[in-house]
């Protein structure tokens, strides 16, 4: 029997592209066998290697110890457990000025989940969705999952990758349903600045008006609390009415292997309730059912906590430095921990050459933005410091050295 009368013709598609991330992940497992682990520089996922603060071990194993098991492992609400909800929005509250409550928050399976919940609830089939490149390569299969577009809107390089706001005024539609924005962006490290959100907010109020239909703004910021240089990460619905919320704690506090996150849909969101009332649905419907009982507990007790961005910015300092003095140009990241590169020849090619040098990175082509590669640099110091003979090996090979 063939292959495409056994699974769908969507995911075929999807099988053969694969991700690019994950096989470079494999393939980082396959050389520290050969080769052993401290002689290989995987930077091709964006693990956190640092630990989640000690409150957060303490939480669980104390709600374990002394909740009623039936309490603390049995269903709850769809959207997750009010008293958890009521204290996200109160914590939002106290830090952008917000006026949330627990109905505009819905917990969710990570960010990720979140995202998938919002598009579901919003997009019928052919509805467009717009980002700016270079974005996380996922986002064109969550778009695709519920029969909508992704259209890519190219990369501003000239730009520091901030995002043109004519170029989305060129790109939108009367299909388009909304434009997801990814801040800290991953893979650049850039944060986009309030002049940009401005900028963007003003386009979509002007096409709103133009198709009297509105244009979502879904902000997706698992990366939010990574910010270095005392820069802050504006809060999108201080800006924009129809803002959604998409987050995380995965980075913030360490844990993307626990899957939890939340949703905001703010009130002032045009059909807010029918919105939220879709999206708990819809967080059913998919299969999620709710967010994990026992870390929706433990990051209500966690929520002024965060994880030690100093380790991520001395490793963002060291790389940038290294590779810059080899001769590499790079953006010099704001947020996240991601370093982007350029590279000297196709991006693909260069990490066919990375490898021989037993370094993988991600080619910026994944991302929609070839002639770079991204570097997870979410890794131990002591192998950023191992790691820059071989990048100055490598620039020496591509004719880069200084």
């Amino acid at each position: 029997m063939g292959v495409a009368r056994v699974i769908s013709q969507r995911m075929i598609k999807m099988t053969e592209g694969g991700s690019a991330i994950r096989a470079m992940f494999e393939e980082g497992a396959r050389m520290a066998a050969q080769f052993g682990r401290e002689n290989v520089y995987d930077f091709s996922l964006g693990n956190p290697n640092i630990p989640a603060p000690e409150k957060v071990r303490e939480s669980i194993v104390r709600i374990a110890s002394e909740t009623d098991p039936m309490e603390l492992h049995g269903y709850m609400s769809n959207a997750g457990y009010p008293e958890v909800r009521a204290k996200v929005a109160a914590s939002l509250n106290r830090r952008f000025g917000a006026d949330f409550n627990e109905d505009n928050i819905l917990m969710t399976v990570g960010a990720a989940g979140g995202l998938n919940v919002l598009l579901q609830t919003l997009l019928d089939p052919g509805d467009e969705v717009l980002v700016f490149a270079p974005y996380f390569l996922e986002y064109g299969n969550y778009v695709s999952n519920f029969g909508g577009v992704l259209k890519a809107i190219p990369a501003n390089i000239e730009g520091n990758f901030q995002p043109d706001a004519q170029a989305l005024r060129e790109a939108i539609t009367p299909k388009t349903k909304a434009l997801l924005l990814n801040n800290p962006n991953n893979p650049t490290g850039v944060i986009y600045t309030e002049e940009t959100i401005r900028a963007i907010a003003a386009v979509l109020e002007e096409k709103q008006a133009e198709y009297g239909h509105p244009v979502y703004l879904i902000s997706d910021e698992p990366y939010r609390e990574l910010a270095y240089d005392g820069r802050k990460v504006p809060w999108l619905t201080g800006f924009y009415r129809n803002t959604l919320v998409g987050t995380s704690w995965s980075k913030s506090l360490s844990l993307p292997g626990e899957r939890i996150g939340y949703v905001v849909v703010p009130s002032a969101c045009d059909d807010a309730k029918l919105i939220f009332d879709a999206a708990v649905i819809a967080n059913r419907i998919l299969g999620f059912v709710n967010a994990p009982s026992l870390q929706q507990r433990v990051v209500a007790e966690c929520l002024e906590e965060q994880t030690d961005v100093a380790a991520y910015d001395k490793n963002r300092r060291a790389l940038y430095e290294g590779l810059t003095d080899a001769g590499f140009e790079a953006v010099y990241p704001d947020g996240a921990f991601y370093l982007w590169v350029k590279t000297p020849e196709d991006d693909r090619q260069f990490c066919d050459r990375a490898k021989k040098h037993r370094i993988l990175v991600v080619p910026g082509a994944s991302f929609a933005c070839p002639g770079y590669v991204r570097i997870a640099y979410c890794v131990s110091f002591d192998m950023i410091r191992r790691s820059l003979p071989a990048f100055r090996a490598l620039a020496e090979e591509c004719g880069l050295s200084k």
